[in-house]
């Protein structure tokens, strides 16, 4: 059967919405658009934990501290169940860490912001892991089956993360004017790069037509950022903080929120590499991958140990 015609079957099988698994065929731009997509994701789990990780020692109680902890803990453990899932499209965790060090592969333009203080942990866990959970919500349902499993495992902890960000944001609208007043700044400064992470217009999009006929994606970029705000105004007003648009409208006929226009030469400079943090993120990701190398070699000769023994006693 030639490529054309197995290509045909293939788009077949999504437009009835079968899932696709790894020994299945399927065309060589679908397997690289799912390496791009699942690497990224998976390297934005990971590199995701450092502004957590800076506020562990001086998270302001010891129920803080241990909430830092297993948030860390999580987002470690969903980079590792995607890069797991990416592996099944024949690319190596090595390859796929390689490529984010040479700077061809990325990792969401979110994470090259600082937490300045508390509170930015906060919006955090509120903005951005909710963000990111209306995004992974629609991709229980992606197309490629070993993505859609581990996408369920992540999101039954994602939403902790959210409600817990969201409980430090509203437990500094109840304290002091300070507090309140750093509640509301991090608000400020989380508020459109928690937009930016959607990625741009899907007019403006080289891989969002794609995404959809293959149904890697259920939802544009455009639908699920509606979709965040429309939930996440009305949150943000029941506690007391101000959205920092002033021409953020419900419109009534629609029952959804319109906004102003993102600054996407803002989100462009910061993907480029232009961010107050990205140097700082990368070179913290490369110092502590190459210190951990002795915990892969080790990993490496246990497992060569291991299959020798069952080959002898084979």
């Amino acid at each position: 059967m030639q490529n054309e015609e197995l290509d045909t079957l293939f788009q077949s099988r999504i437009d009835s919405g079968e899932h696709v698994e790894a020994k299945d065929y399927m065309p060589e731009a679908y397997r690289k658009h799912l390496i791009r997509q699942m690497s990224q994701h998976a390297h934005s789990e990971v590199i995701g934990m450092q502004p957590e990780g800076n506020w562990i020692t001086r998270a302001p109680s010891l129920r803080a501290k241990q909430i830092l902890l297993a948030k860390i803990q999580d987002e470690g453990g969903h980079g590792l169940y995607l890069y797991s899932a990416a592996e099944t499209l024949g690319i190596s965790r090595s390859e796929m860490i390689e490529q984010l060090h040479s700077g061809k592969a990325k990792y969401s333009s979110i994470f090259n912001y600082p937490a300045l203080n508390w509170a930015d942990i906060g919006a955090i866990g509120w903005l951005v892991d909710g963000a990111a959970i209306v995004n992974q919500v629609s991709l229980q349902r992606t197309s490629y089956g070993p993505y859609s499993r581990a996408m369920v495992r992540i999101c039954k902890e994602e939403s902790f993360h959210q409600r817990q960000g969201y409980e430090i944001m509203a437990k500094m609208m109840r304290g002091t004017k300070d507090q309140q007043a750093m509640a509301q700044d991090a608000m400020n400064r989380w508020w459109w790069p928690s937009l930016m992470m959607f990625g741009p217009h899907d007019t403006n999009s080289p891989n969002s037509a794609n995404a959809v006929k293959w149904k890697i994606k259920r939802e544009t970029n455009d639908e699920l950022r509606q979709k965040f705000i429309d939930k996440t105004i009305p949150q943000a007003e029941l506690i007391g903080l101000t959205v920092p648009d002033k021409n953020y409208i419900l419109n009534e006929q629609t029952g959804h929120y319109t906004i102003s226009e993102i600054n996407w030469d803002e989100f462009h400079r910061v993907i480029e590499g232009h961010g107050p943090c990205n140097k700082q993120r990368m070179d913290h990701h490369l110092k502590y991958h190459d210190e951990g190398s002795w915990v892969r070699e080790a990993a490496e000769a246990y497992k060569q140990k291991h299959t020798k023994k069952e080959l002898e006693t084979a």
